[in-house]
């Protein structure tokens, strides 16, 4: 069980403290950065995102990034090893192997990633915008979701996080959906990409509002993709819309949407989840 952390590093040093070897980067976390016995994915999603941009250039904005969390990353140092698939006109395609040493001091592989960065291009095409849908409860009005040492996450301390529709977690009602409003509570010195990055996989998965009790639940697989967004807040909240579209055998299949504070489709993204309920 987890106990009452006095320390929190925000993700802004987290960044600070990396270094950088040829195409390895190497990352510490904190214990407030924890899900449960490894790191939050969308932490270790963004980091590795950090780490491609530091090997293969930060010119062009990320569209694209596919996540499988293969298996724990402990508090020890990991590395972040990345290689160039292709280089392309428009497109970059990049892949990151998150590895760490165990016990006995062999490297395992903790997490593979495939970016994909491609940069704006003229169209004849019109602009498609989709539009926010509307919530019942509005951010001001919206109930807080507390930090509860145990049964929150560890990282939940860095968010703030508002229940808009739906059911909170165990509460055994509600439909298959969330929705939220969320912002990192300390985003100072971090740019709207790699927020999106963690707000979006922030929410638990609608699927455990159907719990009757707690219940844990990982994430197997991730597919997440961006669109660019300009003048975004910094201290308002975003909103993720969550869907469990599919349950059965203890797999979770969840979709997606995060907006900006003024209604930008920032993210959209497919996840796996494992529940163990």
């Amino acid at each position: 069980m987890s106990t009452e952390l006095t320390a929190i590093t925000p993700l802004a040093s987290l960044l600070a403290a990396r270094s950088v070897q040829g195409q390895r980067v190497t990352f510490q976390v904190t214990e407030d950065w924890q899900q449960g016995r490894t790191l939050f994915g969308g932490l270790l999603s963004a980091l590795s995102v950090q780490a491609m941009r530091d090997v293969c250039g930060a010119d062009w904005p990320l569209r694209a990034l596919q996540t499988n969390f293969v298996g724990p990353v402990s508090l020890a140092p990991f590395q972040v090893e990345v290689s160039l698939l292709r280089q392309g006109k428009n497109v970059r395609q990049v892949k990151a192997m998150v590895l760490q040493a165990d016990a006995q001091g062999v490297e395992q592989v903790c997490g593979i990633l495939l970016g994909v960065f491609g940069t704006g291009r003229a169209s004849n095409l019109p602009t498609r915008q989709p539009a926010q849908p509307p919530v019942p409860v509005s951010a001001e009005a919206a109930t807080s979701l507390p930090y509860l040492p145990g049964l929150t996450p560890n990282f939940t301390q860095h968010l703030d996080f508002r229940l808009a529709e739906g059911a909170f977690p165990f509460t055994g009602g509600g439909d298959w959906l969330t929705r939220y409003h969320l912002r990192m509570k300390d985003s100072a010195g971090v740019d709207n990409e790699l927020i999106a990055i963690i707000l979006t996989d922030a929410g638990p998965s609608p699927a455990l509002s159907q719990a009757k009790a707690f219940a844990p639940a990982s994430s197997v697989s991730w597919a997440l993709e961006l669109r660019p967004v300009t003048e975004v807040d910094p201290d308002g909240l975003w909103r993720l819309d969550q869907d469990t579209i599919a349950y059965e055998e203890g797999y979770a299949n969840d979709r997606a949407h995060l907006w900006t504070p003024d209604g930008q489709l920032a993210a959209f993204g497919y996840q796996v989840v494992a529940v163990y309920a």
